[in-house]
């Protein structure tokens, strides 16, 4: 026989208190499974009988068979444990509903006595609800994760019978928190929107891919017990490591993604099933009574109440968070900080060391804000515009400023921010603004005297809505998060007669943009400034979750922006700014500077400028206009009612979001994660240069040619990859709306698929190549 199969058939663990228990267990949900399951065979079927054991099956493999001993002699082991722990056995265990089954399971004294009081703490019931909400969930579970996963730690662990216990129950017990709201077990009764799964399901895959990640490309053993002990056949700690990150990371992957791709289907084309469920039969009523209406009084899944349909997730409803934007002066304080982080910049700019990679003018704007834009985007909307500083001199000194002129009728749209955008984005090549602290001082200041001046002699924010490029990009980017301020219910605007939301009230301003909130729809041109918030005398305007996206397929009127389909200035603002996502990221990889070096020696010129200006004007005008044309050209041929080609790329335009978006997000994010502490170094350089030495003297190590983590190529693809489903199915819903037959739907949307899955393809293309890292030190620096 083989000596390891041999080993495994002679080191099954001798664990009586675990059979009891899972024992124990069995049988009292099958008792009381047998009650419900005779008064509801519908809805206490054979399915959630086989789950609940096929869970308790998976405990007794995890914890009671030779996995158990095998996971001090490798490392492949104990992950296989840790999936079974932490992601098989909890989701299988939710559904088994198990909640009415163990408690009628149980003898009825026990339940009268014991349990009631339980059941009937207020306080109970609460931390249950706290807990079990997606944030705090995700928080613990996660947090379990890494914890247990230190080095330390983990040896700790492994030479520790009692702190093995401790993190088996650790991992099973923010399991079971984790699962919870995914499975939503009956009869559970979730007060949050469903659609906060999507993000939390993403973010649990991208902290577990992070991790996962570590192992498989680690370059030497993190953990030296497995260095040391006894090994089995000829299978190194490193590559045994190696094998337990990719156990981690793909079976890890497929437990997040399946119930993702399934919560996403039943969201987007069945609706949510908690709002039309109603209990068939409760414990205790009798067969054939009529269910009611009415959730039965359990402290696990609430009070007993009337059910109401779940409402959105408010972030002014969150404790302490809530409370801090409800001030007054939420939004100045997060303005001052930054301003006067600005200004320290701009000092440096003019001061300091003409090397980006040295200077806090060449690395702070150019690594951490433009990566902290997106991110801050894609989880919470606008903040930027929000904390934004280049606000704070006109805030502070609008009492003397005359503002009684009207914005010119003529520059009423976004045609100005689109060329100031387009040159922008040439200039930052073209000049090597990334590598010009000087440049990039006379910019910040520039955008502070833009500011000022316009909003000094014109109403209503001009700057912001008409002229500013980061607040067009915010704008554009925003339209895809699950966040926006909105009313909580139309019906107490309806009544409303003061209307302060938009006129203001004493001495709280209303929208400076003129965006009517019973009207409003989307982020577009919303600057988070919370005004409408302050000014509403009902509290009835929050920030609220909604499907990321949604509005991009809806074409309905929305104060302060008409109808989407009828601004080409903003579709061109989309374009250009879709577009401009793959050509700034394809500015900056090997085989298109090597073109640009081609075509500077073939031109006979001694700088790139001219090169590089024909790079963007190919890639942001003619590459546009020729790829859009196109596809609004094939999109006449499907037989639909003849509608204006200016229409239809107007509208199909607004399915490029996700996709341009998702291109910002991998190509800012990639600079960010992989040069994020480059800033160290040179605050330490410019404390020393102010004579304030307690922060040390500079580790320019950390600014200095940095090799490429592995992972992050593969974070920037799943971002592509999300961009294109989403534009995808956008772009379906948008033809959708022009016929209601899927398969002239789906003639109209194939040039527009194809686009995208053009842009896409680059996309992945640009990822995997050789990216020039900027605002860093080079080789030897």
């Amino acid at each position: 026989m083989n000596p390891t199969f041999d080993a495994v058939i002679g080191s099954w663990p001798f664990e009586p208190w675990l059979y009891v228990s899972l024992l124990l267990a069995a049988g009292i949900y099958l008792r009381g499974w047998l009650v419900l399951h005779r008064r509801g065979p519908r809805r206490w079927s054979l399915n959630q009988l086989i789950a609940f054991l096929a869970g308790l099956t998976v405990l007794f493999l995890a914890l009671a068979s030779p996995i158990e001993p095998f996971t001090s002699l490798l490392l492949q082991v104990h992950m296989v444990q840790h999936l079974l722990l932490m992601m098989l056995a909890p989701p299988l265990l939710w559904l088994g509903a198990p909640q009415f089954p163990l408690l009628l399971g149980l003898p009825r004294p026990l339940r009268t006595y014991w349990l009631a009081p339980l059941f009937r703490s207020h306080f109970l019931r609460r931390t249950f609800q706290i807990l079990t909400h997606p944030v705090a969930a995700w928080l613990l579970f996660t947090a379990a994760t890494w914890f247990w996963h230190l080095p330390p730690i983990y040896e700790h662990v492994l030479r520790s019978e009692g702190w093995h216990y401790l993190q088996h129950i650790s991992f099973l017990g923010t399991a079971i928190l984790f699962w919870y709201p995914v499975i939503r077990p009956y009869p559970s009764r979730p007060s949050w929107s469903p659609w906060l799964l999507i993000p939390y399901l993403i973010l649990a895959d991208v902290q577990n891919t992070l991790l996962s990640a570590l192992l498989t490309f680690s370059d030497r053993p993190l953990y030296s017990y497995y260095v040391d002990g006894p090994r089995l056949g000829n299978l190194s700690p490193l590559d045994d490591q190696a094998v337990a990150g990719v156990l981690m990371w793909v079976p890890g992957s497929v437990a997040y993604l399946v119930p993702l791709c399934v919560i996403g289907i039943r969201l987007l084309f069945g609706g949510d099933e908690t709002t039309n469920r109603r209990p068939a039969s409760l414990p205790g009523q009798a067969p054939g009574q009529s269910a009611l209406p009415v959730w039965p009084a359990l402290p696990i899944v609430g009070q007993s109440r009337s059910f109401v349909e779940p409402t959105a997730f408010d972030v002014l409803k969150v404790p302490l968070v809530g409370r801090f934007l409800r001030w007054r002066y939420a939004r100045l304080s997060f303005q001052v900080p930054l301003l006067l982080l600005a200004g320290f910049m701009v000092y440096d700019g003019f001061r300091g060391p003409p090397i980006g990679a040295m200077n806090l003018a060449g690395v702070l704007p150019w690594i951490h804000w433009r990566g902290l834009i997106v991110l801050g985007t894609l989880v919470a909307g606008n903040v930027f515009c929000m904390a934004c500083p280049f606000m704070v001199p006109r805030t502070l000194a609008r009492r003397w400023l005359p503002r009684g002129r009207s914005w010119p009728s003529w520059l009423r749209n976004k045609w100005l921010a689109v060329f100031l955008l387009i040159a922008f984005l040439w200039a930052y090549e073209a000049f090597a603004l990334w590598d010009s602290p000087w440049w990039t001082a006379w910019i910040v200041l520039a955008y502070f005297t833009a500011a000022f001046v316009i909003d000094g002699f014109f109403r209503g924010a001009a700057f912001c809505k008409y002229v500013c490029p980061i607040g067009q990009f915010n704008f554009v980017q925003s339209l895809i998060s699950p966040l926006q301020i909105k009313v909580r219910n139309p019906v107490v605007c309806a009544s409303c007669r003061t209307k302060d939301c938009i006129r203001g009230r004493e001495d709280i301003p209303g929208c400076e943009l003129h965006l009517y909130q019973p009207r409003k729809s989307s982020n577009m041109d919303c600057t988070f400034c919370l005004d409408c918030i302050h000014a509403c005398p009902h509290d009835n305007v929050g920030i609220l979750a909604e499907a990321p996206g949604k509005e991009l397929w809806h074409d309905s009127f929305r104060s302060g922006l008409g109808r989407f389909s009828k601004r080409p200035d903003l579709a061109a603002l989309i374009v250009v700014l879709a577009f401009g996502a793959f050509v700034n990221a394809a500015g900056m990889v090997a085989p298109v500077l090597e073109w640009q070096d081609q075509l500077t020696s073939l031109l006979r010129q001694r700088s790139q400028l001219l090169a590089s200006s024909l790079f963007y004007v190919f890639g942001l005008l003619v590459l546009p206009v020729l790829l859009v044309g196109t596809a609004t050209a094939l999109s006449s041929f499907s037989g639909q009612p003849k509608v204006s080609r200016l229409r239809v790329a107007t509208r199909f335009s607004y399915a490029l979001v996700p996709l341009g978006f998702s291109m910002w997000l991998a190509h800012y994010s990639f600079h960010f994660l992989a040069s994020f502490d480059a800033v160290i170094p040179v605050l330490q350089r410019l404390a020393g240069d102010l004579g304030w030495a307690a922060l040390g003297k500079p580790a320019w190590v950390r600014a200095c040619c940095r090799p490429v983590a592995g992972w992050l190529p593969r974070l920037e693809i799943l971002f592509l990859d999300l961009g294109l489903l989403l534009s995808l199915y956008s772009g379906y819903r948008i033809a959708q709306n022009r016929s209601q037959r899927a398969s002239e739907a789906l003639k109209v949307l194939a040039p527009w698929a194809l686009l995208i899955v053009v842009l896409f393809a680059a996309g992945v293309w640009i990822v995997l190549q050789p990216m020039q890292m900027r605002g860093t030190l080079p080789a030897g620096g």
